[in-house]
């Protein structure tokens, strides 16, 4: 170790003046059997650094062949390695500047071992948390109803919310989010996706009896649906078919549920749509629009993000296209968009392109990045810039 003559020595061969410096002299040594994988470094902004304060958790998220997540409550982050080329060390117990009084007189030396160092450190970088695999394991075993004649319920591919956290790579409350999103619901501790099918054959339980009780639609109680369609299917299911659809709130002692007109068409173009690899336009219109309760009306931008509209063709014509099915990754799901119409308006592609969008990213800085603008009949299309890979 170095004695406090020979760093005043070094001192003078680098010609700095000894009182230009901290009297406290940090003299470093590496402890035995240090080594670089040792130790992995995160680099953490003000809100990530209050959190581990708090004594909150972060959580690292992904299966083997995905690339790793951090999570905390309510936010996902993407794991990075950045490299550097100044040795990080690790030195327990190293004061800096600030927190040295030179109170001494005289310069003293400290003696300090090295437990570890990198040349490398964890970057996070706040993400969109991927839910596309939430969908997908959750149609592993749909509800499709309460299982009839004596026949069990098959008891495999469900998933308890412990379950979906180990599996997802997303927070609890973004996965929350989404499974309220896609209609989840909790049976017996497990959360399932209901089958489309059956979504609609309550959805269509309630419409109908909103429209034969006259009620508006706006005023739907849910004790009298609860009664009138018990015979037809669990209550927790016409409950959560009203929460789905609708919005809950109390008048008096009364609990009453406001369906959403927009959630509620949509609803009845998806089921019209799905079975159809594309319907004319027009007829498509007349017929969704007579099935929707009396009172609601259907517009076309009800169907943002679900539904294509194509103008060119003759007849027009409307397809099911949810964006959900699209993948997550930027380039791919552009090259799937330039693969089913070579040119796109800025209208009809924003809303297969909006979830992509990271923090202060819009959805023009996508498209200026990945597809080239031109006038076509005095209206602005977008197309790709590379070639569409088929």
């Amino acid at each position: 170790m170095r004695t406090l003559e020979e760093v005043q020595a070094t001192l003078q061969i680098a010609k700095l003046q000894d009182e230009e410096l901290q009297k406290t002299i940090h003299c470093l040594s590496f402890g035995e059997n240090v080594s670089s994988a040792d130790y992995c470094l995160l680099e953490l902004d003000d809100t990530l650094c209050k959190l581990i304060e708090a004594g909150e958790s972060l959580v690292i998220r992904g299966d083997a062949d995905e690339h790793a997540v951090l999570c905390t409550k309510d936010r996902t982050y993407n794991l990075k390695i950045a490299d550097t080329s100044n040795m990080l060390m690790f030195v327990p117990d190293c004061r800096t500047p600030d927190q040295l009084t030179n109170s001494q007189e005289n310069s003293h030396i400290v003696h300090t071992q090295i437990w570890g160092f990198s040349n490398s450190y964890w970057e996070l970088r706040k993400q969109r948390p991927k839910l596309k695999k939430l969908k997908k394991v959750l149609m592993e075993n749909p509800y499709e109803g309460p299982a009839l004649g004596g026949k069990e319920e098959d008891t495999e591919n469900r998933y308890t919310m412990e379950d979906l956290l180990e599996s997802i790579q997303a927070s609890e409350e973004e996965l929350r989010t989404s499974l309220e999103a896609v209609h989840a619901c909790q049976i017996d501790g497990y959360w399932r996706m209901l089958d489309f099918d059956y979504e609609m054959k309550l959805l269509g339980h309630v419409t109908q009896l909103v429209d034969s009780e006259s009620w508006a639609f706006n005023r739907v109680p849910l004790q009298t649906c609860l009664e009138e369609l018990a015979p037809l299917e669990p209550k927790q299911m016409i409950e959560h078919c009203l929460n789905c659809y609708g919005k809950r709130y109390s008048e008096n002692e009364d609990v009453l549920y406001a369906l959403d007109e927009d959630r509620v068409c949509r609803g009845m173009a998806l089921m019209l749509l799905q079975n159809a690899v594309k319907f004319n336009l027009r007829e498509f219109q007349e017929v969704w629009q007579q099935s929707v309760p009396e009172g609601m009306s259907t517009r076309l931008d009800q169907l943002k993000s679900v539904a294509l509209v194509d103008r060119s063709s003759r007849p027009e014509t409307i397809n099911l296209l949810r964006v959900e099915d699209l993948s997550e990754d930027t380039l791919e799901r552009f090259n799937q968009l330039f693969t089913l119409r070579e040119k796109w308006t800025e209208d009809d592609i924003t809303p297969y392109i909006k979830d992509l969008c990271g923090e202060k990213q819009s959805t023009g800085a996508l498209l200026t990045k990945h597809a080239r603008s031109s006038m076509q009949n005095g209206i602005k299309v977008f197309n790709s810039r590379r070639p569409v890979a088929t």
